[in-house]
């Protein structure tokens, strides 16, 4: 039986899928809650949120993440970066993901990617758990009611946690399988319940498609000034540097969390909803992010919680430090309605240094910003991806290299005219270590990060006096008000400072050593901006 509201035209049935159980169409959130809670898939918490665990996977499976290698799309994936998976592979794939669909119900929403519409494109999401489909209908945006019975799917996701692939038969790596066809415009995913595979398969589409139309597709977060668009700012970074908790500024509209478009007419969201990090969130630091909890459909995903009162703890990693809630951007009351934004006047680059080298805020020429872009320099964060456990330096180009199927190139050079055409003043902001490296220094004080970021913001930083950093070359500012000097100049946060030189000078030759790989696709200006 079908339930729910669709396009007659536009069944599962006119897809080619058929032969299944129930199917549910387009559920608003209060009968999601209670078909997730009838399938004993979940906890209700305070307030309504849905709480649940996803078991073996509670992070991003990126080395199981495949494209299709077709003629169509062969000389623009960035194959060093991205795992090929035959046609024929893909095509036993989803016959054997069909076979296993017999007979089982599924959910299914049908969504829209972007949130301006000359740019969007329209996902249809069919989803084995309900809580599944909760979750993306907080993460992408949702259709007017009415327009449901029109909605044609541009592309299609299917999401089967319990599917096992043959990594023979499939021509994958493992059981769990993110596979993106673009000529078929299907993603196939299995083998893992962890939410997150559902929204990122979307924004590596997004990131495949939009630069063919001249639209720079940003791993970021973005807010305005109240009442401007026109003063915008990005935060690029990746999971774990702060992209959400910054971005939430009561002073600033909330543009989005996580994913933008930057088009010839301005920025624009790609999603309907947040999806923020809760290890160690507080109603001090972060109160409206905290309120969401416990508020309804709200879905709390590998969080500890009482089993008599359904109160959080969170500070008990012990399932994951990579503990997340997924909420529709209205939750957050300074949130844009449209969200919508001008083109940039701040871009901000966030890098978690495990080293304790970098300075906690720096201002880029915008070929140095360039450089910093494709060298995507971070440390991945414990329990955002399988197997790791503490911080590890990493670089990830573009800020998001896992969610990147064309060539770092083709970001950077988007990324470096957009900065040409409209102007903006680039920064690198550390969140990471201070006073030593990890495991001696500490965390940078995120009270200081956001006094630098508002002095950026409102314009006043530029008025202070800067110095040259001698290992990088990028200009740091003296004295900020509100911010100790001496946080501003890390060497002298070191008991030893010869030991930060060596320190220094290892990450200078890392920089060097990973840039390397791009010195035959940029110009003589990045080059030179590379280090000092």
């Amino acid at each position: 039986m079908t339930f729910g509201r669709v396009n007659p035209q536009f069944r599962l049935e006119d897809q080619g899928i058929s032969g299944l159980g129930d199917v549910y169409y387009n559920l608003l959130e209060p009968a999601l809650v209670e078909t997730a809670l009838k399938r004993n898939e979940g906890t209700l918490g305070k307030g309504g949120a849905f709480l649940v665990t996803t078991g073996k996977f509670t992070g991003r499976s990126p080395k199981d993440k495949h494209v299709v290698k077709t003629d169509s799309v062969a000389d623009g994936i960035w194959w060093d970066n991205n795992a090929e998976m035959s046609p024929e592979g893909f095509d036993a794939l989803y016959d054997d993901m069909l076979t296993h669909m017999q007979g089982r119900d599924y959910f299914v929403q049908d969504l829209i990617g972007g949130a301006d519409p000359k740019h969007a494109i329209n996902v249809r999401m069919i989803t084995e758990m309900a809580w599944h489909g909760l979750f993306i209908r907080h993460m992408l945006r949702r259709p007017e009611v009415d327009d449901l019975d029109r909605f044609i799917a541009d592309f299609t996701v299917i999401n089967c946690p319990a599917f096992q692939a043959d990594p023979a038969r499939h021509d994958c790596r493992s059981e769990t399988v993110i596979a993106m066809n673009f000529d078929r415009k299907i993603i196939l995913i299995g083998g893992t319940e962890y939410a997150g595979e559902n929204k990122k398969s979307v924004f590596t589409l997004l990131n495949y498609l939009l630069p063919e139309k001249g639209v720079m597709p940003m791993h970021c977060s973005a807010n305005h000034a109240n009442g401007n668009p026109v003063d915008t700012a990005v935060f690029f970074g990746l999971s774990g540097t702060g992209k959400t908790t910054l971005s939430a500024d009561p002073a600033r509209t909330l543009i989005g969390d996580d994913e933008h478009g930057w088009s010839d007419t301005g920025t624009f969201n790609f999603e309907g909803g947040c999806y923020a990090k809760t290890i160690n969130l507080s109603r001090e630091a972060e109160p409206e992010i905290f309120d969401t909890t416990t508020k309804f459909g709200t879905v709390i995903e590998n969080m500890v919680f009482d089993e008599h009162t359904k109160e959080l703890d969170f500070n008990d990693d012990s399932l994951t430090a990579n503990m997340r809630c997924a909420y529709p951007l209205h939750y957050i009351s300074n949130a844009s309605a449209t969200a919508l934004g001008g083109h940039p006047k701040n871009i901000i680059m966030l890098t978690c240094d495990a080293f304790g080298v970098l300075p906690p805020i720096s201002r880029l020429t915008p070929a140095q910003a360039m450089y910093h872009f494709l060298s995507g320099f971070t440390s991945k964060v414990a329990g955002t991806e399988r197997g790791v456990t503490e911080p590890e330096p990493t670089f990830s180009t573009c800020f998001g290299a896992p969610f990147m199927p064309r060539r770092p190139e083709v970001y950077g050079n988007l990324l470096r005219d957009k900065i040409a055409t409209h102007g903006a003043t680039c920064w690198l902001v550390n969140t990471g270590w201070t006073g030593g490296a990890y495991g001696t220094g500490s965390r940078m004080p995120i009270k200081a990060t956001r006094a630098l970021l508002t002095s950026a913001l409102d314009g006043s930083l530029a008025e202070a006096e800067f110095r040259k950093d001698q290992n990088f070359g990028f200009e740091v500012p003296v004295a900020v008000h509100g911010v100790a000097d001496i946080l501003l100049d890390p060497r002298r946060t070191w008991d030893n400072p010869e030991s930060y030189d060596r320190q220094a000078a290892k990450l200078v030759r890392m920089f060097a050593d990973n840039f390397g790989q791009y010195l035959p696709f940029i110009d003589d200006d990045v080059k030179a901006a590379a280090i000092g």
